[in-house]
């Protein structure tokens, strides 16, 4: 099977997403959606401004897509500060970070993506740098090694992560500010994307906008992706309206079904259901059917079908529900999982 790494609807990344940047918002007033993390970033930016400090540490956690980075930007952007972003697996090395570290002027943001891929040796030198804005660096070797204390202007660390459990529990407690971004709503959707066409020069109707919203699986990355997907195809063969039949038949011409399924998706149920009779079947095992990497699965895969409540995971392992087994047209029967109770 292909990479699902590759999968348009795939919440990561991807090489192509960088034409997104011009459509992220770039102040508070701009943001779509999350508005109970919105009001609180909101009254820690005006404590922070009033009291003229630099903002409190904070950790933004979450499925991937939904815009972490963003937020980011927009807190430098909000504080009139700089922003200076890396990743967990990029700072390889203590000095790797010591040098990140020292090149931060007071009030700067510091970004962190994937923060829970950091090495220990790595956190052990951001411990002190969030709680006392110090570096301790170790000079020489053996009997004669001493320690030296170098003074950090005070920053702010932002630190992103799809897998909360995998940050140590000190890190996790120099965080004065712990947020959780959850999937967006259709409405919240529906605005994205149509802002997003507004500023593309898009022609789109309530109806298209409508159809690409939904099937954008709650997440803003894969929304902008879908919309230029079906604004190329809306140009070659629909004279440059998105209407809502336009966007169908263009999403489905991309395997992308009415709730935002795609090949994977369906693959990963069918698989459940035909060759295990529904469940439950371990993750590997699931895995190994398909040739693909149970991270991937767990990571990109499963997260949308737990929220349709299309799968179920359970101590014995995965396993299908009666509303899997509706979307995919397949007949149910309650005795080929004992002791599952299906919407």
């Amino acid at each position: 099977m292909d990479d699902a790494h590759n999968r348009l609807i795939n919440p990561e990344p991807r090489a192509d997403d960088r034409l997104d940047q011009a459509l992220r918002p770039q102040n508070l007033s701009e943001l779509i959606g999350q508005n109970q993390v919105k009001e609180n970033l909101g009254i820690l930016i005006a404590a922070a401004r009033q009291r003229g400090e630099p903002l409190d540490h904070v950790l933004f956690y979450g499925p991937p897509g939904l815009g972490k980075t963003t937020l980011a930007h927009v807190l430098a952007n909000e504080m009139g500060v700089n922003i200076k972003i890396t990743a967990g697996p990029a700072i390889e090395r203590a000095g790797d970070l010591a040098a990140i570290l020292t090149n931060l002027r007071g009030g700067d943001i510091l970004f962190i993506d994937e923060i829970h891929r950091l090495g220990r040796v790595v956190e052990e030198v951001l411990y002190p740098a969030m709680e006392d804005f110090a570096l301790d660096i170790i000079i020489g070797k053996g009997p004669s090694a001493r320690s030296i204390r170098l003074k950090l202007p005070r920053f702010t660390v932002i630190g992103a992560t799809t897998r909360l459990a995998l940050i140590s529990a000190p890190l996790r407690a120099r965080f004065g500010a712990v947020y959780r971004l959850d999937y967006y709503d259709l409405p919240a959707m529906q605005t994205i994307v149509e802002r997003a066409a507004t500023l593309l020069n898009v022609q789109a109707n309530p109806e298209g906008v409508t159809e690409v919203a939904r099937r954008a699986r709650g997440t803003p990355r894969v929304a902008l992706r879908l919309l230029r997907r079906v604004r190329d195809y809306a140009q070659v063969r629909a004279e440059g309206a998105i209407t809502g039949a336009v966007a169908g038949e263009a999403l489905s011409l991309l395997s992308v079904d009415d709730l935002g399924l795609d090949d994977v998706d369906r693959l990963v149920l069918t698989t459940i259901i035909e060759k295990y009779n529904g469940g439950p079947v371990g993750l590997s095992t699931i895995a190994a059917s398909i040739s693909e990497e149970p991270d991937t699965i767990m990571d990109v895969v499963e997260p949308y079908l737990l929220q349709l409540g299309f799968l179920e995971r359970t101590p014995q392992g995965r396993v299908a529900t009666r509303r899997a087994y509706e979307h995919l047209g397949l007949p149910f029967a309650q005795t080929q999982q004992p002791g599952l109770f299906s919407p």
